[in-house]
Order: structure tokens, then C-alpha cells, then sequence
């Protein structure tokens, strides 16, 4: 019997997908749940995988066809069986062992356990039809008493990266690739927003000591009680952020053609970076969310970046965006809208700096702060007085707790 693969319902802010990579060709076996081809849009990589066990008879859609909603991308079938090794190839591969060929038994869920944990593949015994290493053998593995032989030896040092070779004759040698459609799509946006907006960008700095103490202070408490997460700053930006955006409506506002659409919640988007760019996944609701929930949100956001695991739902809406490019040390910047809302706050690189207190000079780590804004909307007062309450919310914490 034969299965028809399609490619899943694309949502109505994307028109269609590419077929970045088949990991199996025709006539390859394929096992329930394996990673069979990922489609890419302009938001997020989606893995496809096997239904069934069975050969991928036929692929209708090539590396780099462009697709759309619920196209057939190729069949399964479900009747065939795996061509069966030789006796000669059976005596030859049962002492194999090595890292490389038992990853091509991991499942998908098996292998990001593998690989988050370094474990060593030799050591761990496939339970899965034909050898396969499913998800629960790498759990049982782990809670085993082989702790000496978990963790996979070190890999060697990668070489330096070589220089772009130059003949004698002084011809320089160029690479081209064509850009992927995400990277394309964020082109796209960023020149649809420094083309149809009105953006400015106004500046303040924020003195960042009353939140390093607390911080200081509480922190080894903090990750204890909430499960290994973190205190970090960003929770306390955006939560500064709902702040003010309650105080300023028309900064959480959004233009659609004539009309101003403002909204009664604070959906606020983190900017963080993933292989393929910058994407904006969405914290919803954050203003009815604690440090603690923002901070385990957006660990969680960024490492599923990290490995392509965003979800277009993780991808959509969000009425205001909070962007840190300080973690790549960027001292002061003038971050882009993301259209359609009309503001972004960016957060930099803290640094200490001279300054003047009641007359005195002192060291303080300062951070600046930058909002840039849709004036067609915003009033540069408004603005202004916005990044006034972000600033004063961080420099006396106390305010956010009681929404001073």
C-alpha cells in the first residue's frame, strides 16, 4: 500500500515553502517517525517524517522546488521490504560499531538526546525494528550506572579556517550561493519597513546597578527554586516593557491600512538568533507572566532556534518587540521595526562609565537604550516618555512590582 507524503497546512501569512533537503532518496527504507525531507519558509524549517515503515517508492518534489499547502512531495510504500543484506555484508558490518554508523539508526528525538548530552553511541543498545535507537533506549541509557562511558570522546579541533585562495597571478578566487528563503523573506521585511514607515529612533541610557544587585542577590535562590532557570535581564525589560505599554497604548498599536488597531494585551516578541537569521518568536500574554516564566520562555525560544525547532504558532502575531544586541556587544544601535507593529526597544552592551551623581563623579555600568518608532502613529513626545518609564522602571525594580 502506498502512503501519499504531503506538506503540512501552511498558514495564511505564508504562501508556500521550499524543499530544503530530502534525507532519504527513492527506494530508500524508511521507519515510522524517521526525518524523511525538511520544507523551508520564510519563517521556520518543518521536519516531515515517516508515517509508516516502509520504501520511499517515488519524491515528486526535488531539492529546491518551490511547494505549496498540502503538495505531494512523494510516496511510501507500505508493502515493500528493505532489500536484505548478503551474508558476506552481514559478517562485515556486525563488528562495526562506530559513531557514523549507528547514527543513521537515531530517530529524531533520540538524536537531539544524543547530541545535547554528548553520549557515546557505542555504548548504547538499539531496541527499535532493525536496530533502531529509539528515544527510550537513550533515556534508559542515561539513568544506567555506565557514567564513564556516556559522554562521547572529544572531537578533535576543527582547523583554522584556511584564507581564500589567491593564485600568483593575484585572481581572487568568489563563492556564489543563492540566498535561502528565509534569509530572503528577512531582506524583504527589513526593506518593506525602512520603506513604508516613518521610523525614528530615539536614545536614553539606563543605569543598570539597582537590577545587578538584585540580581546579585537573588539569583542563586532563584534558579534553585524555579528549576535550574536563571535570573537574567531580559525578564526584567519586558516586564518593563508591559509596563509602559499600558501607559502608552499607541506604542502597542499597530496600522492596518486606515485604521490604528490597538490592543488590550502585550504580546511582546524577543528577537533571538538562529541559524538561517534573526527571527522573532512571541511571548503571549507576558504581561501576565513572572520573571521566572519569561526567563524559562525565552531559554527555551532561543535554544529551539538554535536548532531550527520554531513552530510557525511560536512565530506569529506579537504587538511590540524587545531585541538585545548587547550579548554580541553592541554598544548602541537603531534596531528595525517589525511591521506591523510600531515600536522596537533595543538593549545593549553594559558598560561602566563616569558618571555625575549629586555632584560627584562615579563609576556606574550603564546600558543604553533605543526605541525606535512609526511616527506616522507615535509622537515623538509619546516616545520619548516611553523609554522615560522603561528607564525608571529598571533603575527602581520595586516599580514593576507595584506598577508604580
Amino acid at each position: 500500500m502506498a502512503i501519499k507524503i504531503k506538506a503540512p497546512v501552511f498558514p495564511e501569512s505564508i504562501a508556500d515553502g521550499e524543499v530544503a533537503q530530502w534525507h532519504k532518496k527513492e527506494g530508500d527504507s524508511v521507519s515510522r517517525d524517521e526525518l524523511i525531507v525538511e520544507i523551508e519558509t520564510d519563517k521556520v524549517v518543518m521536519e516531515i517524517v515517516a508515517p509508516e515503515d516502509g520504501v520511499l517508492s517515488k519524491i515528486y518534489a526535488k531539492t529546491g522546488d518551490t511547494i505549496e499547502s498540502e503538495q505531494l512531495l512523494g510516496d511510501i510504500d507500505t508493502s515493500a521490504v528493505a532489500p536484505a543484506a548478503s551474508a558476506e555484508e552481514t559478517v562485515v558490518a556486525v563488528p562495526s560499531s562506530s559513531a557514523e554508523d549507528k547514527s543513521a539508526l537515531l530517530g529524531p528525538a533520540a538524536r537531539q538526546l544524543v547530541e545535547e548530552h554528548k553520549l557515546n553511541l557505542d555504548s548504547i543498545t538499539g531496541t527499535g525494528k532493525n536496530g533502531r535507537i529509539t528515544k527510550d533506549d537513550v533515556v534508559q541509557f542515561m539513568k544506567s550506572d555506565t557514567a564513564a562511558d556516556k559522554v562521547s570522546a572529544p572531537k578533535p579541533a576543527a582547523a583554522a579556517p584556511t584564507q581564500v585562495p589567491v593564485t600568483l597571478s593575484g585572481e581572487r578566487v568568489e563563492k556564489r550561493v543563492p540566498m535561502t528563503r528565509m534569509r530572503a523573506r528577512i531582506a524583504e521585511r527589513l526593506l518593506d519597513a525602512s520603506q513604508h514607515t516613518a521610523m525614528l529612533t530615539t536614545f536614553n541610557e539606563v543605569n543598570m546597578a539597582p537590577v545587578m544587585a538584585l540580581r546579585s542577590k537573588y539569583k542563586d535562590q532563584f534558579e534553585k527554586i524555579h528549576n535550574g532557570t536563571r535570573l537574567g535581564f531580559m525578564g526584567f525589560f519586558v516586564k518593563a516593557a508591559c509596563e509602559a505599554l499600558k501607559r502608552f497604548p499607541e506604542v502597542n498599536a499597530s496600522i492596518d491600512g486606515s485604521d490604528v488597531v490597538y490592543h488590550g494585551y502585550q504580546d511582546i516578541g524577543v528577537a533571538v538568533s538562529a541559524p538561517g537569521g534573526l527571527v522573532v518568536p512571541v511571548l503571549r500574554d507576558a504581561d501576565f507572566m513572572s520573571l521566572a516564566d519569561i526567563e524559562a520562555r525565552v531559554k527555551d525560544l532561543g535554544t529551539r532556534a538554535q536548532n531550527s525547532k520554531l513552530s510557525i504558532d511560536d512565530m506569529t502575531g506579537g504587538t511590540f518587540t524587545v531585541t538585545n544586541g548587547g550579548v554580541f556587544g553592541s554598544l548602541m544601535s537603531t534596531p528595525i521595526l517589525n511591521p506591523p507593529q510600531t515600536g522596537i526597544l533595543g538593549m545593549h552592551k553594559i558598560q561602566e562609565r563616569p558618571m555625575a551623581v549629586n555632584g560627584e563623579v562615579v563609576i556606574l555600568p550603564m546600558m543604553y537604550l533605543a526605541l525606535s518608532y512609526d511616527h506616522r502613529l507615535i509622537d515623538g513626545k509619546t516616545a520619548v516618555q516611553f523609554l522615560v518609564a522603561v528607564k525608571d522602571l529598571i533603575e527602581d525594580p520595586a516599580r514593576i512590582l507595584l506598577q508604580l
